[in-house]
């Protein structure tokens, strides 16, 4: 599926992207829920990620949590308070300790509210994406916040690109498991 480029292309392939990650969770079997995520062995799979999560839950609570970053982001620079995508301390080159703190925030969480909260965050940025035109999420520059890239470039970003993100990493999982 090609990146988005307008709101209509946005909504389809947030929903779309969505709708394949819950069929491949709904598809999942006790052993691959429960068995950890470990891809230590694979020496192709470097990012920090493939070390971070360890199941599900932690999938679904980071989807969940770059949710939150969009819509405090959104909502805090539309009511004129100017802040940055990434909160402080963080930027591009070290939000991958941000990830380990949202790592680390939900060890407590269970497997059933990490779905209630992703399922709730899904909906209320598919409801903020609504509230702009096409031309607000497509066009550089129309918000000064935005610096040189669109709000639609975050939220494909948030949305259909990281439920693709979460897809094949937990395909990979299930092959792992499988080959065991």
């Amino acid at each position: 599926m090609a990146r988005p480029t307008s709101k209509n292309d946005l909504l389809e392939a947030a929903n779309t992207n969505y709708q394949k990650l819950w069929k491949l969770i709904d598809s999942m079997i006790e052993n691959e829920l429960s068995i950890a995520f470990d891809f230590s062995t694979d020496l192709k799979k470097k990012e920090a990620h493939w070390k971070r999560d360890k199941n599900l839950r932690d999938i679904l609570i980071h989807l969940y949590e770059w949710h939150q970053l969009l819509l405090n982001w959104v909502q805090s620079n539309m009511e004129g308070n100017k802040s940055h995508f990434l909160p402080q301390p963080y930027n591009w080159k070290t939000y991958g300790e941000m990830n380990v703190e949202f790592w680390k925030k939900h060890q407590t969480t269970q497997l059933e509210d990490s779905k209630e909260l992703l399922n709730e965050s899904h909906k209320a940025v598919l409801e903020m994406i609504a509230t702009f035109s096409n031309n607000e999420l497509f066009t550089k520059q129309i918000f000064d916040w935005t610096g040189t890239t669109t709000l639609g470039s975050y939220c494909v970003s948030a949305t259909s690109s990281h439920y693709d993100w979460a897809v094949k990493k937990i395909r990979a999982h299930i092959s792992k498991v499988k080959e065991k």
